[in-house]
């Protein structure tokens, strides 16, 4: 019986002998996969290359060979040289060759017999005389003048200059410029130049003024003046008499040509003689 039962339990060990080996095969092999993938998981994996750092744009290279472009103004240009100041707002440049005469846009100043009248010249002459500056015309006046803004070297504009240093007048009945309005609001404001008269007198009114009239009835006059006739134009523009009535600039007179004693075309018209036609 027992020698039976061993014989049984043999067989069924030798039956279930390769199922066992199977699942201890299967099982070894799931064993080695995960490990395996444990050791693909420890193993570092490659750094992914640093994102690429914007290069900052003053350190780009140019995107072409051209300059970049500068939005600020042009550099002045010198052009033309300043070779007379006749006053503060009048002066003579040299333009290829040639003299032209300006007066500058905007602006009066005082006239040269009139208060500051010598100070704005001298002014506009310490800023532009002998200096290569550059006009930008605006007009012709009545007189073919050429009138303008004068640019000087360092780029300032003379005629603003002399208005925001109190040497002239922002010239209302020409220009209507808002710049040159305001600088002379500030000038007025802080006494420049001219503005420290307690009343300045516009320029355009000066030049209203008559001269007192100049009293000749005393003035010596020549031996025989008294007797002797003389001829001169009767226009305000003219200041000389003649001895000749065929005088050549007597002869371009538009007015009536009177005919008086010599004595009384010096003492009565305030004339002197001229010396084209002069006698001898």
């Amino acid at each position: 019986m027992n020698r039976s039962l061993l014989y049984l339990l043999l067989s069924l060990l030798l039956l279930a002998s390769p199922s066992c080996n199977q699942d201890r095969e299967k099982a070894r092999e799931e064993f080695r996969q995960r490990q395996g993938t444990l050791q693909e998981q420890e193993q570092p994996q490659p750094s992914a290359p640093p994102a690429a750092q914007e290069t900052p744009p003053a350190a780009r290279e140019p995107e072409s060979n051209q300059p970049a472009t500068d939005s600020r103004p042009a550099p002045t240009v010198p052009g033309d040289k300043v070779v007379g100041v006749k006053d503060g707002d009048t002066f003579e440049l040299l333009r290829n060759g040639q003299t032209v005469t300006v007066r500058l846009f905007g602006v009066d100043t005082p006239e040269k017999n009139q208060a500051y009248g010598q100070r704005a010249k001298q002014f506009a002459s310490d800023l532009a005389f002998g200096k290569s500056v550059r006009l930008i015309e605006h007009n012709k006046d009545r007189y073919g003048r050429t009138v303008g803004t004068i640019i000087l070297p360092d780029g300032r504009n003379l005629n603003q200059e002399l208005v925001r240093e109190g040497f002239a007048w922002h010239y209302k009945a020409y220009s209507k410029d808002k710049t040159l309005e305001n600088l002379e609001a500030d000038a007025r404001r802080f006494k420049r130049g001219l503005w420290q008269d307690p009343n300045p007198v516009a320029p355009w009114d000066f030049r209203k003024q008559k001269p007192k009239p100049v009293d000749n009835s005393k003035a010596a006059v020549p031996a025989g003046a008294t007797t002797r006739k003389v001829y001169l134009c009767d226009s305000s523009g003219s200041a000389v008499y003649h001895y000749s009535q065929n005088c050549s600039v007597l002869k371009r007179c538009k007015e009536k040509v009177l005919t008086v004693t010599e004595a009384a075309a010096i003492r009565e018209h305030n004339r002197r003689a001229d010396k084209t036609c002069s006698p001898g």
